[in-house]
């Protein structure tokens, strides 16, 4: 039985039902955050009279306190040179090796893509020594070329599987044709490919942009130099093993993310339809 098949009176208590639900998952989802913002804009000792309680007054000094303790200007420079890099080599590397493993069909291929796939469920906990051995001896570590290899190498497999993915969808007969007019596999993947792959680029940029930056493992262990920590690894130093401020802590986490929000509201639009475009079968 099929909601509509209902009688009148439950199928209106079923989307009042829903809606509720709906509300309340709105709600479970944002007050925590506002919570956050309320508690950032609090003084000290009314946060410790009253820490659920109504606020009494507001300030912005936990603000400019905590910008200048993170030193938000550099690290928030450190955090976006090495996302900017990252997505930059991911995006590369990652299209330029699913457009042959989309269009060649033998075994090899078919084998490699799985390896890919598999790539993405095992975790960084697992690598996190070897790659830090490996950075080592290549005289990486403390480097932004380390860590921006190893997020290359975290996350090109999802690169990998959504370029994949999504170039099979595309018409063979576009490559065909170009290839009549006497283009090679470089420039037909440049000036035909390439510019059909904007919508789940945007969706893989995006993606990878929020990992890394607010990943705290890799830049914690691979860098070293205070100069160049990121952003949440200045704010995870305010996080003390007996007591937590919460005036210092909060203030310090929403600098850090405020970046995120600026991204996914100029790029949302692209991320909808870049999801849309590559809901294909691998």
């Amino acid at each position: 039985m099929t909601s509509t098949s209902l009688p009148s009176p439950w199928r209106r208590a079923l989307s009042s039902a829903g809606t509720i639900l709906l509300c309340l998952g709105v709600l479970v989802f944002v007050l925590p955050f506002l919570f956050t913002i309320v508690t950032s804009l609090r003084t000290a000792a009314d946060v410790a009279r009253a820490p659920l309680g109504i606020p009494h007054s507001f300030t912005f000094k936990n603000f400019s306190d905590a910008f200048s303790q993170i030193h938000y200007g550099r690290s928030a420079l450190n955090t976006l040179l090495i996302t900017g890099l990252s997505c930059l080599s991911i995006t590369v590397i990652g299209s330029l090796a699913s457009y042959p493993l989309a269009r060649i069909t033998r075994g090899w291929s078919a084998w490699v893509y799985r390896l890919f796939i598999l790539g993405t469920s095992v975790p960084v906990f697992v690598v996190v020594a070897p790659l830090y051995l490996l950075m080592r001896d290549m005289n990486l570590l403390d480097s932004y070329a380390g860590v921006v290899l190893v997020y290359t190498a975290m996350f090109l497999p999802v690169a990998v599987f959504f370029y994949t993915s999504f170039i099979r969808s595309i018409p063979a007969d576009l490559e065909e044709a170009a290839a009549l007019d006497g283009c090679g596999a470089l420039r037909t993947f440049f000036t035909i490919i390439l510019p059909l792959l904007r919508p789940i680029t945007s969706t893989l940029l995006t993606f990878v942009s929020l990992q890394v930056w607010n990943d705290l493992l890799v830049p914690l262990v691979f860098l070293q130099d205070p100069d160049k920590r990121t952003v949440m690894v200045n704010a995870y130093s305010f996080i003390d093993p007996h007591t937590v401020q919460p005036t210092t802590l909060f203030p310090a986490a929403l600098l850090g993310v405020a970046p995120l929000l600026l991204i996914f509201v100029f790029l949302q639009r692209h991320v909808v339809a870049g999801m849309s475009a590559g809901a294909v079968k691998s």
